[in-house]
C-alpha cells in the first residue's frame, strides 16, 4: 500500500524561522519518545533523539541529545546539523536542507557538494532504541554521486544530556566523560544511577574528543518564561564512508548495526497494518491514524495513554475521552479493552486517577469528570465491539463508583439533595479546566459544574441501559429514577433564559453566566437532558462566539477576563489557559452537536467536512503530522502548548469516522 507522507519543501526548510518553528516526533509504544525541529536545531528541553522512558511508561531521560554532522566530499567540508546559541545560528546545515518528509518516519534530504544525501531516524516499538541512517540517494547517471572514485565521509559528533527531561544539563565534575568501545559498539555511563547509552555503528573509525558545547539556547522554552540553556558534552567522533549506508543505533541495551536494516522493514510492516486496521480510506487522514498510535504506551499488564507531548504523562481524564478516537476509531478495540481494564485497577473511592505523576508512585485522585468520562469510554466499547462480557466483569465496580459519589468521595464530590453532583473544596481545581498557579486556581468553578452534570446523568442512563441487559431490575429502576430527577433539576437550575444558552457553574444561588464550550457536552452526549429547542439555541450561540478553525474558545471574546493570546511567563501563560485559549479536543462534542441539531439538514455535512479540513492543512505547521494542544483565542490562531496532543488527535479522528 502507499505510505503515509507529508513533505515539506525547500521554502520551508531553508527558511530557519519556519524550520525551526515546525517540529517531529517519534515514540517507542512504553513511553520514549525522539524529537526535535526540521531544521535540526532544538527549540525545547525536551528534545532529544533518544529520550528514553526508564519506568516504563515515565522515568523518561534525555540521553543522547543529538549529533553535529558534517559531509566531508572530496576534500571540501559541509557542515549540515544546524544549533541555536546566543545572538546566532551555528551551523547553518538548513541551507542544504531541500526537503522533509514524513514518510512515515522522518526523513530529510540534503543537497551538498553536487551530492544528495538522506537522513532518516525511526524508533524501534517496545524498546529504548532510535535508528538513525544516512545514505547517498542520487546516484543517476552524470551526477557527481555516481562517481565511484568520489571521497564522500560522513563526520558524526554525538552530544549527551543524561538528565530527567523536564531538566537542563550543565557541565559539571561529576558528569564521568569516559566511553567504553567494543567491535561495533561504543558505550557511555556517566552516572552510576543512569542508564547506559550504547552507539551501535558501522563508522570506519572513532576519535576521541571530549569536548563540552556550552550556551545552546531553547527558543520554545525563553518564549514560555523558563530557563532555556544548556550544556552538551561531546565524548567522540566518527567518521563513516557513504560508499554504503552509514548507521548508528542508540539504545538502552546492546544492538549491531547491521540490525537496522531488519528493524526498519519490521517498523515499517507494523505501520501499514495500523493503517489497514483504520479502514480508513481517505490518504490524507494517515498520518492521524499513526499519530494516535504514539500516545498509547504500555502501562503494567496494560495499555494508558500519553496525554501530550512533550512533557505529559498518563492522566485519566485525557485517557477515556480519548480512548473511543485513538482505539475504536482506528480498529483496535481490543486495546480500548486493556485501558478501560487496566485502569479499573486503580479505582480507589469510587474515582478514576487524574494522572500518574512522573517521579511518585501513588496517582493523584483530584479530579471529578475521569470517572464519569469512564462509563462513557465504556459504553463506546461496548456498543463497537458488542462484548457485554467485559462490562459484566466491570458492573459490580461501576456500581460502587456511583454509589460512592452518592454518599460522597474526596474533594467534596457529592449528590446533592436535588440530584444534581456537586464537586469542590476551596484550593482545589477538578475539572479539565484546571489551571492553578501557586494556591489560585485560576477557573475554580466549585459547586455543579454544567458538564459534570451532563456526564453524570450520560452514566446514570449508561448504567441503566447495562442493569437492563444483566437482568438487574433494581438497579435499573435506580439509575432511571435517579436520571430523571438530575434532568427535571438540571433544566431549572441551568437554563438562562435571557441568554438562550447554558449556565457554566450554579452553586446554591450563584450562577456563573460565562458563556463556555463546556455546556456542548449537554447537547453532544448520547444521553442528554435537554428538548431540541434550547440544543439548538446552545449550539448555535457556542458556534457564533466560540467556534474557531481549530477548535472552540474557553471563553467568549465578549467576556472582560478575554486573554487573546497564550504567550509570556508561566503565571501569565495560566492564567488564559481558559480564559479564551482554543482548544482543539472539544471539536468532537461540537460536531456531535452540531450534527444532533442540524439532522435534517443536508449541508451539515460540507459544513463538518470543512472544520475537519482546517485540521489536516494543520498536520504541517506545528508537530508534523500532529494536532497542537491549544491556539491563541485570536486569529491567526498561533499553535500553543503541547505539540502533540492525544485527544486532540482522538476528537478529530473520531469525529470523521461518525459511528460513535
Amino acid at each position: 500500500m502507499k505510505s503515509s507522507m507529508i513533505q515539506l519543501g525547500p521554502d520551508i526548510c531553508t527558511d530557519f524561522s519556519a524550520a525551526s518553528s515546525r517540529e517531529w516526533l517519534e515514540t517507542n509504544g512504553i513511553g520514549g519518545y525522539a524529537s526535535s525541529t526540521v531544521a535540526g536545531a532544538g527549540s525545547r528541553r525536551y528534545h532529544g533523539l533518544l529520550v528514553a522512558a526508564t519506568k516504563p511508561p515515565l522515568g523518561r531521560m534525555v540521553l543522547l541529545s543529538r549529533f553535529d554532522e558534517a559531509l566531508v566530499i572530496g576534500g571540501e567540508r559541509f557542515e549540515i546539523s544546524c544549533n541555536q546559541y546566543p545572538g546566532r545560528v551555528h551551523p547553518e546545515g538548513f541551507r542544504y536542507l531541500t526537503s522533509f518528509r514524513l514518510d512515515p518516519f522522518p526523513r530529510w534530504t540534503y543537497e551538498v557538494g553536487g551530492v544528495e544525501v538522506e537522513r532518516s531516524l525511526f524508533m524501534v516499538h517496545g524498546e529504548n532504541t532510535t535508528v538513525c541512517r544516512w545514505k547517498i540517494t542520487d546516484r543517476s547517471e552524470g551526477s557527481r554521486a555516481d562517481d565511484d572514485e568520489l571521497d564522500c565521509h560522513l563526520e558524526l559528533r554525538p552530544l549527551v544530556a543524561f538528565r530527567n527531561h523536564h531538566h537542563l544539563r550543565r557541565a559539571e565534575p561529576e558528569f564521568e566523560t569516559g566511553f567504553t568501545t567494543g567491535n561495533g559498539w561504543l558505550a557511555i555511563s556517566p552516572y552510576e544511577d543512569m542508564p547506559t547509552l550504547y552507539l551501535a555503528h558501522n563508522g570506519a573509525a572513532v576519535e576521541r574528543t571530549g569536548v563540552w558545547y556550552r550556551n545552546f539556547e531553547y527558543a520554545i522554552e525563553s518564549e514560555r518564561g523558563f530557563p532555556f540553556h544548556e550544556d552538551l558534552f561531546q565524548p567522540f567522533s566518527l567518521t563513516f564512508d557513504l560508499k554504503t549506508d552509514a548507521t548508528i543505533i542508540a539504545s538502552t541495551s546492546q544492538k549491531l548495526a547491521s540490525q537496522a536494516a531488519e528493524l526498519e522493514k519490521s517498523e515499517l510492516r507494523r505501520r501499514a497494518e495500523i493503517i489497514v486496521r483504520s479502514e480508513i480510506k481517505d490518504e490524507s487522514l494517515w498520518p492521524l491514524v499513526l499519530a494516535s498510535d504514539q500516545f498509547i504506551v504500555e502501562r503494567g499488564l496494560g495499555k494508558t495513554v500519553i496525554a501530550g507531548y512533550h512533557w505529559f504523562s498518563d492522566w485519566g481524564r485525557d485517557t477515556m475521552i480519548a480512548l473511543n478516537g485513538l482505539t475504536l476509531a482506528t480498529g483496535r478495540p481490543e486495546v480500548a479493552k486493556q485501558i478501560i481494564l487496566e485502569f479499573s485497577r486503580h479505582i480507589s473511592q469510587g474515582m478514576l486517577p487524574n494522572r500518574f505523576p512522573d517521579e511518585a508512585e501513588t496517582p493523584d485522585y483530584n479530579t471529578v469528570d475521569a470517572t464519569l468520562w469512564y462509563f462513557e469510554a465504556i459504553r463506546a466499547y461496548a456498543e463497537k465491539t458488542g462484548d457485554f462480557d467485559t462490562v459484566r466483569e466491570l458492573y459490580k465496580k461501576l456500581i460502587d463508583i456511583i454509589d460512592w459519589h452518592v454518599r460522597g468521595t474526596r474533594y467534596g464530590i457529592h449528590l446533592d439533595t436535588d440530584g444534581l453532583l456537586y464537586a469542590g473544596e476551596e484550593g482545589h481545581q477538578l475539572t479539565w479546566m484546571d489551571a492553578k498557579i501557586g494556591d489560585w486556581v485560576v477557573t475554580p468553578r466549585t459547586g455543579k459544574p454544567v458538564e459534570i452534570q451532563a456526564l453524570w446523568y450520560n452514566a446514570l442512563r449508561v448504567m441503566e441501559s447495562f442493569a437492563a441487559r444483566f437482568g438487574d431490575e433494581a438497579k435499573r429502576d435506580e439509575y432511571a429514577d435517579m436520571a430523571e430527577i438530575a434532568r427535571e433539576s438540571f433544566v431549572g437550575q441551568f437554563w438562562n433564559e435571557s441568554g438562550g444558552y447554558l449556565y457554566d457553574v450554579v452553586n446554591g444561588e450563584l450562577r456563573d453566566s460565562s458563556l463556555r464550550p463546556n455546556q456542548i457536552f449537554a447537547v453532544s452526549l448520547p444521553y442528554s437532558m435537554l428538548d431540541t429547542v434550547r440544543a439548538r439555541k446552545i449550539v448555535d450561540r457556542v458556534e457564533a462566539e466560540l467556534l474557531t478553525s481549530v477548535g472552540l474558545r474557553t471563553l467568549s471574546p465578549k467576556d472582560p477576563k478575554y486573554a487573546p493570546i497564550y504567550i509570556g511567563s508561566p503565571l501569565e501563560r495560566d492564567g488564559s489557559y481558559h480564559q479564551g485559549t482554543v482548544w482543539a479536543w472539544p471539536i468532537g462534542h461540537f460536531i456531535d452537536a452540531y450534527r444532533r441539531v442540524h439532522s435534517k439538514d443536508p449541508k451539515a455535512e460540507k459544513a463538518i467536512a470543512a472544520m475537519i479540513e482546517h485540521f489536516k492543512n494543520h498536520l504541517t505547521e506545528a508537530m508534523i503530522g500532529q494536532i497542537s494542544e491549544i491556539f491563541d483565542a485570536d486569529h491567526p490562531h498561533t499553535p500553543r502548548g503541547a505539540a502533540a496532543q492525544a485527544w486532540s488527535v482522538a476528537e478529530v479522528l473520531r469525529s470523521c469516522r461518525n459511528d460513535g
